[in-house]
């Protein structure tokens, strides 16, 4: 019975060895790129900044949203400015692995980010300015699979207006639109 006790406890420790192995291998290494290494515009420390500035004014927004055209509007304030801007941090472009995967044409103030290929989430970002300060950030994101396709029109003027426009088609579920629009009462 030693030798099966002692077995038992060399596979043991292999099966752990091998899974542990497997794990480490498949997490993801942490790719943070300091900020002056960033190539393409920050849209994510754009939209951090300017949710914390958001947080802090603490505006009354006047928003409606729209599900398939059955549209509810609510005058209110956004508890967490982080949580309702997500969707464009989820729009950063600036992934290491994306480093030559957009072109850049500017235009006077204004700078379009164009993907490369088709298979990119994020397929354009447009950031206008005026005198040097943001006036406007736009993207447009696709995602396309066998099981569904996912269009986004985002857009964000700061301290006046964001929309969210998402067209959804699902296998076996069928469309979906939502229009989500906020705007600052003054």
């Amino acid at each position: 019975m030693y030798w099966y006790n002692n077995l038992g406890w060399r596979l043991n420790s292999c099966l752990l060895l091998v899974l542990t192995t497997a794990f480490v291998s498949c997490t993801k290494p942490n790719l943070k790129e300091a900020k002056g290494d960033l190539k393409y515009f920050d849209l994510k420390g754009f939209m951090h900044t300017d949710s914390a500035k958001l947080a802090a004014a603490d505006p009354l927004i006047t928003k409606t949203v729209n599900h398939n055209g059955e549209t509810e509007t609510r005058k209110l304030k956004i508890a967490n400015w982080g949580n309702e801007l997500s969707l464009f941090n989820g729009s950063d472009i600036n992934k290491p692995s994306w480093r030559d995967s957009y072109d850049i044409v500017v235009s006077g103030d204004t700078s379009v980010y164009k993907a490369k290929t088709p298979d990119l989430k994020t397929q354009r970002l447009t950031i206008a300015r005026v005198n040097g300060k943001i006036t406007a950030v736009k993207v447009f994101n696709h995602t396309k699979n066998m099981l569904y396709e996912t269009s986004e029109q985002l857009n964000y003027f700061p301290d006046s207006l964001y929309s969210i426009d998402k067209k959804q088609h699902v296998l076996l579920l069928g469309n979906n639109r939502y229009v989500v629009t906020g705007s600052f009462v003054k």
